[in-house]
Formats: structure tokens, sequence, C-alpha cells
């Protein structure tokens, strides 16, 4: 790989040696350019890229020893930000937990039990240095003591490199307790069990983060009127254009630490009854019944500057609010034939749920399915069902964020495509300029909850199979068919997908279109506003084949087993609104949304012997194309990779033991995608630390 503009990544490198964690596995982020693979950064740069009144757009300097007043055309190869030196490749997190079970017998046959569980959690994130420029337009006059270019300009970005990285910060608690009573009692020849119990859960957090500007601030920092060069002046006048040009006093008197604060809680009643309550000729009738009330609720309150639009951040209001369920239900298991030819047990089971929600209204569900032992060493599964999901607390009230995502803006480059192409004449329509390039290779989306979500329908068919060879009956295998459909799935599409589905829509008449998903700076372009919130989609379809088998032997002594896993994923559809063509997944990986390769497996062999024991584990991912590159481009697909896994342990007692393992042995590389959102790769289904070990020692009493 090379770096485009190399001198001005040596620079840098000396402001992010002592902060290199991803750069260890990726020096920098990488993006196709004249068929070569070179560091493409972000568009918010150091010294600060803006727009003339002439209508130029340039860049000043970027060079700690440089002149602080010189600047120069803009290029993307010498000036863009590479972000990865500040970035962790793993971040750490802290976790404390307590819990507690207890039971106490009131009679023969009522027993009183309680949980309580108690943890905390805290965790943090090194981000970039911020910027300046993206929520609030900079104007500075011609006239400003700070501008030598003799023209009115905007600046459009500008990070804040002299105030060093941004830590992003987290602190949960989270209690349960649970106190009930459960019991038998004898009626109709059999034996009833009944529980009922109390619930109540509580997960209350804090985070934000150090750094953010206040732009009300920066905005005084600028008025000559109110600003002051002297020293120990309340309000310090700021120079922004130029590496190394903003002063102390100027940082200490913009930046403060965000603090926001959330939670959800939960509360319900249930009462449960299961028994037999009679023998029909293949056996002993089941059934189970029982009611839930459940209230949930959840809530979100970020910084009194992010509310008010001060803070260098998205906008964000406090959102709260809560449901209240109601649910009964009751299943079945009826004995049909039992000890006939080819049918050792047959049993049909049914189940029938009622919920009412106050937010969503009532909805009935039910399941219907077959257990059949054909002979002893196979058996026969298939159940079909309806199912309701409303959408989780976190899913409705979790608040609005944001993050610089990697995505692909279809509109670069658009006036050099043939004019009767519909992204030309789509670009054309929106006012993008002739000329118009992506800066860089992420754009700041907003992510979080959707507080107009509305519930999930699904029906559901699994057919599957149970065989143990009579020849061999320490060999299980296991087959099993799904196919799910869901209506009104919720789903989050990725920005890319969205903007590659509107621009090549004609007449942008897409929905995805709407000023809803994402908008444009009227000026420059440049996207300045993209959602990539949970919606609710028109549809979704999955479906797929399981195998899996587990064997156990003894070798020379050692006591083995092997099992393994794999899955077949044939389609996965999803119908972003009625009426709109499927976005197929299978075999396809995205940039923000993971893997959906067609194949899967993972395998591992244990040996056993005394207090000896170790394990290898194999996993593998199949090959996938990349929902977002055009075919052709470096990293347009992903290769089938495997990771190769090892552990040893070696028991003293029942009660202690210590182990010792390495993770991918064979140090495997992630392959690079051009979807990537990380690390030139998807960190949510490949490996980028690489080789590691690890060791566990384990007491338990």
């Amino acid at each position: 790989m090379t770096w485009a503009g190399s001198s001005h990544c040596n620079s840098c490198a000396i402001f992010a040696s002592t902060l290199a964690n991803m750069a260890d596995r990726a020096a920098c982020g990488l993006g196709e350019v004249d068929g070569e693979l070179v560091c493409v950064g972000s568009s918010t740069t150091i010294g600060g890229r803006a727009v003339l009144a002439d209508g130029s757009r340039v860049n000043f300097n970027q060079d700690p020893s440089g002149d602080g007043d010189a600047y120069e055309i803009y290029s993307p190869a010498l000036h863009n930000f590479n972000s990865n030196p500040y970035l962790n490749a793993v971040n750490p997190i802290k976790r404390l937990s307590f819990s507690s079970f207890g039971n106490l017998s009131l009679t023969e046959n009522t027993t009183l039990f309680s949980e309580l569980m108690f943890t905390n959690r805290q965790s943090d994130q090194v981000a970039t240095p911020g910027g300046i420029g993206q929520y609030r337009p900079i104007n500075i006059a011609a006239t400003h003591p700070t501008n030598p270019t003799g023209q009115d300009l905007l600046l459009q970005r500008r990070r804040l490199l002299e105030a060093g990285v941004r830590d992003f910060y987290q602190e949960t608690n989270t209690f349960r307790t649970v106190l009930g009573l459960e019991g038998q009692f004898e009626a109709g020849g059999g034996w009833w069990d009944w529980s009922t119990a109390l619930n109540w859960g509580r997960n209350t957090g804090i985070d934000g983060s150090t750094n953010v500007a206040n732009l009300d601030r920066v905005d005084q920092t600028l008025d000559t009127s109110v600003c002051s060069n002297a020293p120990g002046a309340a309000i310090p006048c700021a120079d922004y254009l130029g590496y190394g040009d903003i002063t102390p006093e100027v940082l200490d008197y913009i930046l403060f630490t965000t603090r926001d604060n959330g939670g959800n809680e939960q509360k319900s009643f249930t009462a449960n009854l299961s028994g037999q309550p009679f023998e029909l000729p293949a056996g002993w009738l089941g059934v189970a019944t029982g009611i839930e009330v459940r209230t949930e609720r959840g809530w979100r309150d970020p910084d009194q500057l992010t509310v008010l639009g001060i803070a260098n951040t998205n906008q964000q209001d406090p959102i709260a609010g809560e449901y209240t369920a109601k649910e009964a239900f009751a299943e079945v298991a009826v004995p049909l034939l039992k000890d006939v030819p080819f049918a050792e047990m047959l049993t049909l089971n049914a189940a029938v749920r009622y919920s009412d929600y106050d937010l969503f209204g009532a909805d009935t569900n039910y399941k219907v399915g077959l257990d059949w032992q054909v002979v002893p060493s196979l058996k026969v599964r298939a159940n079909y069902a309806t199912a309701f999901r409303i959408p989780n607390v976190p899913e409705l009230f979790g608040g609005v964020a944001e993050g610089n995502l990697t995505t692909t803006d279809p509109c670069s480059g658009w006036s050099s495509l043939p004019p009767s192409s519909v992204v030309y004449q789509n670009c054309q329509a929106s006012g993008v300029p002739a000329g118009y390039t992506q800066l860089g290779n992420s754009i700041l989306t907003t992510v979080g909850g959707n507080a107009n979500l509305q519930p999930e329908n699904a029906e559901t068919l699994t057919i599957g199979t149970v065989w143990t060879p009579t020849f061999l009956s320490d060999l299980t295998l296991t087959l099993d068919y799904f196919n799910i459909k869901i209506d009104n799935a919720i789903q989050r599409i990725e920005g890319s997908t969205k903007l590659a589905i509107c621009y090549e829509t004609p007449g942008l008449t897409h929905p995805f279109c709407d000023g809803s998903n994402f908008t444009r700076n009227p000026q420059t372009g440049e996207i300045n506003f993209l959602s990539s919130q949970p919606v609710n989609a028109a549809s979704e379809r999955v479906s797929g084949v399981d195998l899996g088998m587990l064997y156990r032997f003894t070798m020379a002594g050692i006591d083995a087993s092997v099992n393994w896993d794999v899955s077949y994923l044939k389609n996965y559809d999803v119908r972003p609104f009625l009426g709109a063509d499927e976005i197929s997944y299978a075999g396809m990986i995205t940039g923000g949304s993971g893997s959906y390769t067609q194949w899967r497996s993972f395998g591992g062999l244990t040996l056993v012997e005394g207090p000896w024991s170790g394990t290898y584990t194999l996993q593998y991912i199949g090959s996938a194309e990349d929902i977002n590159a055009s075919p052709g481009d470096i990293g347009d697909h992903s290769p089938s990779v495997a990771y190769h896994n090892a552990q040893v342990k070696y028991a003293f007692s029942p009660s202690f033991d210590i182990a010792v393992g390495v993770d991918n042995l064979f140090d495997k590389e992630p392959p690079f995608i051009q979807s990537w959102t990380d690390a030139n790769t998807d960190t949510m289904t490949y490996d980028l630390l690489g080789r590691r070990w690890n060791a566990k020692l384990a007491y338990r009493w």
C-alpha cells in the first residue's frame, strides 16, 4: 500500500506515535485510487479546510513548525487526516457483579424463592480529536485579523488536534430482584406445578465525551468585539486557520465534557401453572398456562448544551416513554401414537398467546408442531408459529447518537458519468456541483432509537431431524431447515445503501430521497445529515439449513469428542417499503450490519485424560461480496477465512483449575473490504487483533 502525500503523513506521526493502537493492525483507512490502495483519511483536516468567496477550496497550514498563515489548494491526498493512530482496536471494560439466590420451604409443597443481582460496568473508548464546522457554519470575513486570504471564507472543517483525543466514557448500574412462590399439588391423578413472582429490574447509566466544543463560545472567540488577546482575558480571541494557532487558553475556554444520562426499567407480575390432567391411550396430556402483566419504561436526558444545540454534536431532545403489556398463554402436548410401527412416539404440540399493549393494541399468536420419534435412532420435528414483537425500550426510547461511518456517496464524480445515466441526472437535479468528489471516506450518521417504530409480525417454519445411528450410538447428527417471514420488520438500513438506492431511482422518487433520510449542503454538495436509525421495513425473509454433528469416543485411553456445526444461509431479503425492490443480503458483506456469508462453520476437538484437557477449535467464515462496492474494485469481495484456536487446561481439584490458550493461532489477517467500518474491514465479522495468548485461573466454592 502507499500513502498519497506521504510527507504530510510523516508529520502527523509526530503527534500520533504514543497513541498508535488500531494503527498497529491497520496503519490508515484505505481506499482505491487509480487501481491501488492508498490512505484516504478524513476531510476534517488539522489545518482547516475552507471555501473562499471565489469558489476555490483551500487548506491551511498543517506543519507544526510552518507558517501559521500559509494555505494552498486543498488536496485530499495531501491534507486528509489519518484517524487510525488515534483509535483503540479493543476498548477496556471493567465489570463488577454480585448475585444472590435464596429458597425457603414454607410447607412441604410450597417454597419462597428470591433472586438479587447487581452489575456495575465501566468502559471508555478513545476517539479522534473533534472537529468544528459540521454543525454550525463558521464564516470568517476578509477583514478578520486571522484571515490571510483577503476573501470572505467558509471554514468547512477544522480538526482540533491541539486538544488531543476525545475520551467517550460510560458507566452503567443494573439491578434485578425477584420474589416469588412456587409449589406443587395433586389433582386429576397427576401432579401440578405452579409459580408466581414479582420482578423488578432497572438499568441506569451516564455517558459522555471529553473535549467537545461549545459552539457559542467558538463564535465568541471569533467576535473581535467581545474577545481579547490580552493575557488572562475572560474571552480569548482564537485563530482557527492553521494548525498550532489555537492557544491553550482558547481550548480551555471552548472545550467541555458532556454528561448524558438515561436508563430503562421493567416491573412485572407472572403466574404459571403446568401439569398432566389425565392420561390418553398414548400417554399423559400435558398442559401449561400463565399470565403476565409487565410495564417497561425508558428515558434519555442528554447534556443540557446538547439539548440547546450549543454542543458540537447532533442536537438531541430528552426522550422518555413507557408501555404496559398484559399477556396470557396456554400450551398443550397431546400424545397421539405410541409403540406402533414407525411411530415409537408421536406428539402434537400447540400453543396460543394473547398480548395486549397499551401503545400498540392487541394481537393473538399461535404455534403448532409435531415431535415424531420414528424409531429409537431417528426423530423428526416440525413447527409452524406466528409471532408478534413490539420494539424494545432501547429501539423506541434509546435516544439519538451519531458517528462518522464509512459511507460511499454515489454523487462523487457524477459529472464524469454519461449524461443519460440515472445517477448523473439525479445528482444534477439535487444541485450537487459539477466536479464534486467525496472528500473523505466517512459521513457523520445519526443512529439510535426511533419512537415512531411499530411492532413486527412474523411467521416461522422449522423442520428438523435427529439421527443416532444404531451402528454408532456415540454419534449424533442433526439437520434443520428454517424459513422466517417478518412483516413490518425493524431494520437499520445503512447510509451507503440508502444513498445508492435513492440516486439509482429515476426522478429521485424513492422514499430514501426524503429529507428525513439525508440532506446536502446547498453550497458544497456535501452530505451534512444522514440517518441510519431503525425503521419498519415492509418485509424480511430468511431461510437456510443448519447441520450439526457430535461424536464421542475413546482413543488410546483418552476421552475425546468432536463437534461440528455448519450453517447455510439460502436467502436473506429485505424489502424496505411496500413496492420497493428487495435488497438481497445473502452472500453479502455490509458496512455496518455485519456479514451475511452463505456458509459458516464451527468445529472442535476436545481431549480429556485425568486432570488434563485440551480443546482445538476451527471457525470458518465463507466468502462474501461487498454490497456497496462496484464489481472489479479492490475489496469488492472478501475471501473465505478460517480461524484456529487452542486451549490446554489442568484441574488441580474439582474446584480449582488453570487454563492457557491462544486465539487466531496462525495470525490470520482480516480481509480488506470497500464498506469497512473501522480498520479497513468489518470488525463485526473478522478478527482484528491477530494471534493472542490468554490465561485463566478459576476457583469455585
